[in-house]
């Protein structure tokens, strides 16, 4: 592995999770686990009357790479429609493979750019954006 890819702003988001307390009861959960190095991702989350995530909780046992991007889904999950954490989504995982030149608007996704080349750490990479869409999905349907 590149040094660059496990940068200092990487190892400082690993150890700067928010929301790292699971709700008690949430409306929706998801998790997403990666089966090529078995990061796992857990997301609680409960939306607000205009469907924004008002409360997110989040387990998370992944590699520095999946903890930093825990931490950038948590830091700006609150106050986010599904449309919204659906297009970093999908902005993060377009930017990993190559196919978008930017990480989209989500804030901060820009420092995966070293791990684009890497294809084996974009799934946990792409964790926790895919466990709160897919949680935030859920509470929609209920």
């Amino acid at each position: 592995m590149s040094a660059a890819l496990y940068n200092s702003t990487i190892l400082r988001l690993a150890t700067s999770i928010p929301h790292q307390q699971r709700l008690d009861a949430p409306q929706a959960t998801a998790e997403r686990r990666s089966p090529v190095c078995g990061s796992r991702v857990t997301v609680d989350v409960m939306l607000d009357d205009q469907g924004r995530v008002s409360e997110l909780g989040q387990e998370v046992r992944a590699c520095a790479l999946g903890q930093a991007s825990a931490a950038l889904m948590g830091e700006h999950a609150i106050g986010r429609t599904l449309p919204e954490l659906e297009a970093a989504r999908d902005a993060l995982a377009a930017f990993l493979a190559g196919t978008r030149d930017d990480p989209g608007e989500w804030p901060g996704l820009a420092i995966f750019a070293p791990a684009r080349p890497h294809s084996a750490r974009h799934p946990s990479i792409r964790l926790a954006f895919e466990a709160v869409a897919e949680a935030a999905r859920n509470a929609s349907n209920t």
